[in-house]
């Protein structure tokens, strides 16, 4: 059973390793990690983003037990369990599958979470144009016509990472 808890980033290793040592080797620690690369005075950078923040999803079989968890619950670097994961077990799994197959051979999300819609407003993530804000003007297969101010041109959807404003 899948459960999403809440850390404390700056315990985030020692909370892995505790966790590990704690439920073994069927656990599954999942956080999904975006690679973002920004030009700065002419320089490439490359920063790492949690996309759930300090939030992660961990599985285990015990997690349905109450008792399980409230032992767990005072290790170093949690804050809290999320409640109602018992509920919401095929949602947190589709998340987690949409995630997985949207990562590229380094484990980073590489395309967009999002719905692209007609007419609706993004704001770039990466590439060239991070932090513009843009309109979808036509979708097609694999690229999207865009409209930033009064320029109009086309890009690669695989290319850039966008999120909607």
């Amino acid at each position: 059973m899948w459960t999403i808890i809440k850390v404390d980033k700056k315990k985030i290793s020692f909370f892995k390793n505790e966790i590990k040592n704690k439920l073994g080797k069927e656990s599954i620690i999942y956080s999904p990690k975006l690679l973002i690369k920004k030009i700065t005075k002419n320089k490439l950078q490359k920063k790492e983003y949690e996309i759930l923040g300090d939030y992660l999803f961990c599985y285990h079989e015990n997690f349905n037990k109450i008792n399980f968890l409230k032992q767990l619950n005072f290790i170093r670097g949690v804050k809290y369990f999320l409640n109602g994961f018992q509920i919401c077990q095929n949602e947190i799994e589709k998340f987690i599958d949409r995630c997985k197959n949207l990562e590229d051979k380094s484990g980073y999300i590489s395309q967009s979470l999002y719905e692209e819609e007609v007419n609706k407003y993004y704001k770039f993530s990466s590439g060239p144009f991070v932090d513009k804000i843009f309109k979808i003007v036509q979708l097609q297969k694999n690229k999207i016509d865009i409209l930033m101010g009064n320029l109009k041109t086309t890009v690669n959807k695989e290319e850039f990472l966008f999120s909607p404003i």
